[in-house]
């Protein structure tokens, strides 16, 4: 992997590891990233994968993929091939380690075997319902349910039986016999197995029971050999039933389980109910919409990996959950696309303007700059001409005092090319501007007056003759408040101007016929990306994210109250 963040600082868990490398506990390092492959990853996603990955190999260890295909009403082959193209997208690879919990089925069954041969594991007949009202309360504890004390033999052969697909899916569950009266809800009975008469993608119909992610998920970290078992804070409450499991079976080795905090973000949802909720209800136009948080609607929008991987290296972990600011995420990919992004002109919004003095049917070719952040960049031709086109907003015909680009009588600099002087306002019958006549002055070929006069402003422009027509899509925030859903249905806080799609661009050719997901800066815009509906006559583009930088402006702020 290439062009990877500086090495993070040392954080609470690269301490852990470090001393248990140190005492001799490890002798190297083994992680797991463990999705669960019933939806798309999203931007939280892409920090624990950053963090196992990146810990891994920061102590010369490995990390593996792992799926936890533990419930097939949910999952699907499409999520399993997307998680993978995310991950390797970021920039990460398993190699020979992806792995699968149904890789385990018949081990896990075998050990749960081995729980009901110890009395510690029993099949229970109540219903999801009675099994809930007897677990008690965080300040009442819970009831035994009447079928705690089977026998050893009837729960084996009840749980035979499940397997063989004798009951009905909901009739029985096998659970785990520990401690009702536990203050951690999680210790009262916890449940194994479920009966699901399910289709799995992987298994098919060779298994009527399905283990749970709390029974499956330490046995499989503890087969796979993985050493640091890296959670989010959610899972904290559930070690305590983590390690009864690995002191209860004959597992081959002993993993850790570690917990973070977990990554919220502001103006966005992170849950994959709701997120299913606005591919399902056409809310988004999919997984990828470039408004998502998902990595894959990322991708789509132009972020660059890199700029995930910087913003998972800037949150850092944390032990408290917290609320980051979405500005932070825009300015690490500002900051990696500011240095990586070639330069092009792009009006959005075009107005023509004619150079009245220019010589009718001439073509200048005018040299411009592709990335003055990166002079190995170097720089390419730009046709001008007499016919352009300037962006609608760059013009007023009575301009207050704050308004500095073109207005009647008033002199600009045009990007790469002259200075013009407006001469001239056409309009249509409605009274709509649609020409401006502009003289330009020779002697500034290249943008500067030969008697050091100055302009106040510089405007982009393309050449009518050379553009080429595009569609831009402007994308903002899918939400209009940093928290969606805190006084209701988050569906209320939808921005409904998130996306605007505008069909009547010119871009200059240089644009036209690049790849998909490749990344610009369109002066003066902002950061913009190829999307997958491009064609080379119809180039179509999402914008990334503004020129402005909000973040930046907040940490000068701080700075300065400092």
């Amino acid at each position: 992997m290439t062009d990877q963040p500086t090495p993070p600082t040392r954080d609470f868990i690269r301490e852990i590891i470090a001393g248990d490398l140190a005492s001799g506990k490890h002798a190297g390092v083994v992680t797991r990233f463990p999705p669960e492959p019933n939806g798309y990853l999203h931007i939280g996603h892409s920090k624990s994968i950053c963090l196992n990955f990146g810990v891994a190999a920061e102590f010369g260890g490995r990390c593996h993929l792992r799926f936890d295909d533990t419930n097939p009403t949910k999952e699907e082959m499409e999520y399993i091939e997307a998680i993978q193209r995310d991950v390797r997208w970021l920039g990460f690879d398993w190699g020979e380690h992806g792995y699968y919990a149904s890789d385990y089925f018949e081990q896990l069954y075998e050990w749960a075997l081995d729980l009901i041969r110890a009395g510690k594991a029993y099949v229970d007949d109540l219903s999801a319902d009675e099994i809930r009202e007897h677990r008690g309360t965080l300040t009442e504890p819970g009831r035994h349910s009447p079928y705690r004390d089977r026998s050893v033999e009837e729960n084996l052969d009840l749980f035979e039986r499940m397997r063989a697909g004798e009951f009905e899916d909901g009739t029985r569950v096998l659970r785990a016999k520990i401690d009702m009266a536990s203050g951690n809800i999680n210790l009262r009975d916890p449940v194994l197995y479920r009966i699901l008469h399910a289709t799995h993608p992987r298994t098919g119909d060779a298994w009527c029971i399905y283990p749970t992610y709390d029974y499956a998920h330490g046995q499989s970290d503890a087969i796979e050999h993985i050493t640091h078992s890296l959670c989010t804070l959610e899972f904290e409450d559930h070690r305590p039933l983590y390690d009864w499991f690995l002191d209860n079976l004959p597992v081959p080795s002993r993993p850790r389980q570690i917990e973070f905090a977990r990554l919220n973000l502001s103006y966005t949802v992170m849950s994959k109910r709701l997120l299913l909720q606005l591919v399902r209800e056409g809310i988004v136009s999919g997984w990828d919409d470039p408004r998502m948080p998902t990595i894959s609607g990322m991708r789509r929008r132009g972020f660059p990996p890199e700029s995930l991987r910087l913003f998972s290296e800037k949150v850092g972990l944390a032990k408290r959950d917290s609320v980051v600011d979405v500005a932070l995420l825009e300015h690490c990919v500002r900051d990696v696309l500011n240095r990586a992004a070639d330069r092009r002109m792009a009006v959005l919004k075009p107005l023509k303007v004619v150079i009245t003095n220019y010589p009718e049917g001439e073509v200048e070719e005018l040299p411009a700059v592709n990335n003055p952040e990166d002079p190995a960049a170097g720089s390419r031709m730009v046709s001008f001409s007499r016919q352009l086109f300037i962006e609608r907003e760059d013009f007023m015909e009575a301009p207050p005092k704050q308004f500095f680009r073109l207005a009647p009588g008033r002199e600009v600099r045009l990007r790469y090319a002259y200075l013009i002087t407006c001469q001239e306002v056409v309009k249509d019958g409605s009274g709509e501007i649609v020409e401006l006549r502009c003289t330009f002055d020779p002697a500034t070929r290249g943008g500067n007056a030969p008697d050091n006069r100055r302009v106040k402003a510089t405007l982009h422009w393309v050449s009518s003759a050379h553009a080429v027509p595009a569609e831009v899509r402007l994308y903002s925030h899918l939400f209009n408040r940093p928290d969606p859903g805190a006084d209701g249905d988050f569906r209320d806080d939808i921005d409904p101007a998130s996306l605007e799609a505008l069909r009547g661009c010119r871009v200059e050719p240089a644009l036209a016929g690049l790849p998909v997901e490749s990344r610009v800066q369109f002066e003066r815009q902002g950061y913009f990306c190829v999307d997958p509906d491009s064609t080379p006559e119809r180039p179509v583009f999402n914008r990334t994210v503004t020129l402005r930088d909000t973040w930046a402006k907040i940490q000068a702020k701080g700075e300065a109250d400092r």
